[in-house]
């Protein structure tokens, strides 16, 4: 890939996208030198404007964010990177530079899935998450359909509020099964996915 730094005096915008919840995170801009520096370290370097010098987001913070995809426009002049971020993006604590509020998104059920997979991991002992992982898999299998046959008995009901509260609850143990079965909510996507290719 020849990326093209004389258009803008030697600069390229770099959009920096979360790879896990598709959050545009923050823009900054890149040399020739800061690219190939993010290249060879998996950080984000940037070049600031502002002090003429490189700098790799999250050098004094620690909230680093780690490459793993680099992506050109079709112009060569542009760049999304995919990255993860270790900590708050924006200087002012938020996960993004745009404080985006993404409470009514469905991307929010990746990150619930991360957060599960988090507890599964640390076990916080306070959890119910943790609870339910620590009962094992029969327990698990059954809440699913204790909450599977609650929405059917609901949905028979005229309560939104009460199908949509049981939908949730069962939708948050359907994430639970999946981390204790070590899947994810984007493999059950990925199936759908294709499904839908086929016809």
């Amino acid at each position: 890939m020849k990326l093209d730094f004389e258009k803008n005096m030697g600069l390229i915008p770099a959009v920096i996208q979360d790879v896990k919840t598709n959050k545009v995170l923050m823009l900054g801009f890149m040399n020739e030198e800061a690219y190939m520096k993010s290249k060879d370290t998996g950080l984000v370097t940037f070049y600031s404007r502002t002090r003429k010098r490189l700098w790799t987001k999250g050098e004094e913070s620690g909230n680093f964010l780690r490459i793993q995809e680099i992506i050109p426009d079709c112009d060569n002049d542009t760049l999304l990177i995919k990255a993860e971020p270790t900590g708050p993006v924006c200087h002012t604590g938020a996960d993004t530079c745009f404080n985006e509020n993404n409470s009514d998104n469905v991307s929010f059920l990746l990150e619930l899935q991360d957060l599960i997979h988090k507890r599964k991991q640390d076990m916080p002992p306070d959890s119910y998450t943790t609870k339910l992982f620590q009962k094992g898999m029969n327990k698990i299998a059954q809440k699913v359909g204790e909450e599977a046959v609650e929405l059917v008995i609901e949905a028979m009901d005229i309560n939104d509020d009460l199908l949509l509260n049981e939908a949730a609850d069962l939708m948050y143990h359907l994430l639970v099964l999946l981390s204790a079965r070590d899947k994810d909510i984007r493999d059950v996507v990925s199936v759908l996915v294709e499904r839908h290719r086929k016809e």
